[in-house]
């Protein structure tokens, strides 16, 4: 039996990777846990608040991806782990920390989890959820102004001069990278079915 299982499920921003992500723990409940790469955002303390809420959140450069795959290879071998917690409204790394125990199951999510060739390597089955921009974007406003506190004005302006931009030029050449494309993620009945069926003759093998 394989002791650890580790999935990349990666998309645009609003694709519904989370969506996705609830229906597969829905099936396999606690032999699963769940590592955002949203998570690993850099912190930018040094920086006043003013200037950290004009960098650019969506270039590979943003995320502290080194300390994602530290902690992935502790949880591979069945250590815990100490993640960062990050607040969006501040737009800083917390001073807290949250103590993640390994499991079976590993799902990491992220816009960029394609992007990044070791990164990419450590993933038994690399999915990627397609969906269209103008969903994407409608998602995406609702989630940062509902559960990030953010203004719809500083959202729109975001997603034009950055989000679009990055997508184009590092998440949707990811794409190629992955084993499994599903169209607009958890609510692809299909396709999710498949991807349980995987889950579980891997968890057997």
């Amino acid at each position: 039996m394989k002791k650890h299982i580790i999935i990349g499920i990666a998309g645009g921003t609003g694709s519904g990777k989370t969506t996705l992500i609830n229906h597969i723990k829905g099936v396999f409940g606690d032999e699963i846990i769940t590592l955002s790469h949203d998570y690993y955002y850099k912190p930018n303390a040094h920086l006043p608040l003013a200037e950290r809420a004009k960098l650019n959140y969506d270039h590979p450069h943003s995320f502290d991806t080194d300390l994602m795959i530290e902690h992935l290879k502790a949880l591979k071998e069945g250590r815990s782990i100490q993640r960062p917690e990050y607040n969006f409204v501040e737009h800083t790394r917390m001073k807290e920390t949250v103590t993640v125990e390994s499991a079976k199951v590993i799902i990491v999510e992220g816009i960029l989890i394609f992007e990044n060739k070791e990164l990419a390597g450590m993933f038994d089955i690399k999915v990627f959820v397609d969906t269209d921009a103008d969903v994407r974007l409608i998602r995406r406003i609702l989630r940062d102004v509902q559960e990030r506190g953010r203004s719809m004005e500083s959202v729109i302006n975001q997603y034009l001069t950055t989000v679009k931009l990055m997508h184009e030029e590092f998440v949707e050449p990811s794409k190629k990278n992955a084993d499994i494309i599903i169209p607009e993620g958890g609510f692809n009945m299909v396709a999710l079915s498949m991807l349980q069926d995987k889950i579980s003759t891997l968890l057997k093998a």
